[in-house]
């Protein structure tokens, strides 16, 4: 969930790091903390300096500029916290008690407690409430073992003394450590957590995510889960888990890794719900161009087989993800034919289902590197192995929007949502690609079963292609419709949203919107449900936004409103404007469309209201409090 940058070269180290954290921002953090290696001929060694800082990343620049950071090797990091308070004790990066020796980490040490417990008993003092604070005294401990032999303190040594430390080491990590008697050796590591090696020109970039490297380099080097590196002037020295020397070639980022920027927006959520236009059309224009028989008529760059013999669907997803999934498995079964499971990936790990035959798997990360989304797949895909029955055999589906990310090197079929970079912590256009994708799949199932007729296949095909510019008109007027109703806000402490159907998980991901960024407590319930409990809870100050849209739910959805308008509480209609919508109180009005593509326009007034309130109360929307844009932590 943090981010982590490395860099060994012939440039000073202090600039790039902090570029480079710069653009790993959008990953959430609540601290910031680089070290230095400079060459010092006169002592025989390097000179390790390190500095951190609380808050925000212009605190560390801050820090860098007044007490300066030399050298041309050098780790940076942005904490998200997960052990130990966020504050400057417990900012990254860590050292030993030598003070020369640092290393950065994301991820979890969940035997860090026995490990601490064991270096106290050897007398070490600990300076910090983490988890990442045992591996420096680790690899300080192997180093001295190692030395003790009379070897020379270099970059085989520090690679040694890593590799003897990850075996110690249980959970998930990418590391980076750096050491002051070896001021021209860099060593990285990881453990189902992210780590990309950038090669630029006489220098090497490490970093969790790619917008790190944009502007730096665009040839990179994934590491593979358990590789250990040695980074040098000569070169890259990779090993796997049990030691073997690795050669593998480079590959090239693609071109949607550039550095975003606002361009006119206040925020870059606010930019990003406008994108969604774009974002649909360019799915459009891949998926649904003109001329397309009318059997066959998305086409994703799977062969036949890959559709054949599949009786059930599972998707696994986490948050916003896991709203979409429950979008595509509403389209998968309804109107593709085909019975379809959603599972909170983090559940599924611990209580999965019996297995079933001829099932396909489908995992759902926007970023590509959810921890608990890949574990989940790496766990399904080895029991499915081990049944021995081929109608068990793994078949499994990646939806992301990170073609350079583990998921992509873990799944063999992967769809691209191509929405491009997202900045904002809050998923809106993403949220679009991932229900767009489901959109394809379903009526890729469809155009191959008798599930629905030709003619159903058309029209939600012609509706998909009519959506672009839907969005485009839809937006615009509901950023100053929103604007608006969003100052009614100012004092509400708590929201309910309302829907059913195929509009249920619209209501659950709006709730969410608001909670993200506005820290207003919400929740979405099926709008069936409202009697049967949740009611208690509506009174003059909980609003209720309730989605009517038309098809086999709408009387329902609009008897459900009537039964909180009686309880006092103010409605907010999500729904077309002429049909019943008198009994709201405000409405988000929004076009007429099928109930099948009502959750495409549905999202955009929750999206927008949220972002509204958001702003009304001056919060940091693209970077709201506690949370993080890839987590990649259990």
């Amino acid at each position: 969930m943090c981010g982590i940058v490395a860099v060994i070269g012939s440039r000073d180290a202090a600039p790039l790091l902090l570029e480079g954290l710069k653009r790993l921002e959008y990953r959430g953090y609540d601290s910031a903390g680089l070290a230095t290696v400079n060459e010092s001929p006169l002592r025989g060694k390097g000179s390790l300096t390190c500095r951190r800082a609380s808050g925000k990343l212009v605190n560390l620049i801050n820090v860098v500029d007044k007490e300066g950071a030399s050298g041309q090797l050098g780790i940076g990091h942005t904490r998200w916290a997960t052990h130990g308070k966020p504050d400057e004790r417990n900012a990254h990066p860590h050292r030993d008690s030598s003070g020369s020796l640092a290393v950065v980490q994301n991820g979890i040490i969940e035997n860090h407690s026995s490990l601490r417990k064991d270096l106290q008993k050897e007398g070490i003092k600990f300076a910090s409430e983490t988890d990442t604070e045992v591996i420096p005294h680790l690899i300080s401990r192997e180093l001295k073992l190692l030395k003790s032999d009379g070897r020379a303190s270099n970059g085989s040594l520090l690679l040694e003394a890593v590799q003897k430390v990850t075996l110690q080491l249980k959970g998930a990590y990418a590391l980076a450590v750096v050491w002051d008697a070896t001021p021209d050796a860099l060593v990285v590591a990881r453990r189902q957590a992210p780590l990309l090696i950038g090669l630029g020109e006489g220098e090497f970039i490490c970093a969790s995510d790619t917008p790190a490297l944009a502007g730096f380099t665009r040839t990179i080097l994934p590491m593979e889960d358990g590789e250990v590196a040695l980074l040098t002037p000569l070169g890259i020295e990779l090993y796997d888990i049990q030691g073997k020397r690795q050669l593998r070639s480079p590959s090239l980022l693609n071109g949607q890794e550039d550095v975003v920027n606002k361009r006119h927006f206040r925020h870059f959520m606010l930019k990003e719900i406008f994108e969604q236009s774009e974002t649909a059309r360019y799915w459009v224009d891949r998926h649904l161009p003109l001329g397309l028989p009318e059997k066959a008529p998305v086409v994703y760059p799977f062969e036949d087989s890959f559709y054949e013999g599949i009786e059930r669907i599972q998707i696994l997803a986490c948050g916003t993800s896991r709203h979409a999934a429950t979008v595509g498995a509403y389209l998968l079964e309804q109107f593709a034919g085909i019975p379809t499971s959603v599972f909170y990936a983090s559940e599924f790990r611990y209580a999965p289902p019996p297995l079933a035959p001829h099932t396909l798997t489908i995992g759902v990360t926007q970023s590509g590197e959810t921890a608990d989304t890949l574990a989940a797949l790496a766990m399904e895909s080895k029991r499915r192995e081990a049944y021995g029955n081929p109608a068990f055999l793994p078949r499994q589906l990646g939806i992301t929007n990170r073609l350079e990310s583990s998921i992509t090197r873990q799944v063999s079929n992967i769809l691209d949502i191509g929405a491009g970079i997202e900045v904002g912590v809050a998923a809106t256009k993403t949220f679009l690609g991932q229900l767009l994708a489901f959109y394809g799949l379903a009526l890729s199932f469809a155009s191959r079963s008798d599930s629905c007729s030709a003619k159903e296949i058309r029209n939600l095909t012609n509706e998909l292609r009519a959506l672009p510019n839907q969005l485009a008109v839809l937006i615009e007027k509901h950023n100053e419709i929103c604007a608006n109703l969003a100052q009614l806000f100012s004092d509400t402490q708590n929201v309910i949203f309302l829907g059913r159907g195929i509009n249920y998980p619209i209501a659950l991901e709006g709730a969410l919107k608001l909670k993200e960024i506005s820290y207003i407590h919400a929740e979405g319930y099926p709008a069936g449900e409202m009697k049967h409990g949740p009611i208690a809870l509506l009174e003059k100050k909980v609003p209720v936004i309730s989605i009517a849209t038309p098809g086999i739910v709408f009387e329902k959805v609009l008897s459900n409103a009537q039964e909180a308008k009686a309880r006092d509480a103010k409605l907010i209609g999500v729904a077309p404007e002429g049909l019943a919508t008198e009994i709201f109180d405000a409405l988000l009005p929004i076009p007429e469309v099928s109930e099948l593509i009502s959750p495409l326009v549905s999202i955009i007034p929750m999206q927008l209201l949220s972002y509204h309130i958001a702003a009304n109360r001056g919060l940091d929307i693209d970077q709201p409090r506690n949370l993080a844009k890839s987590v990649t932590v259990e």
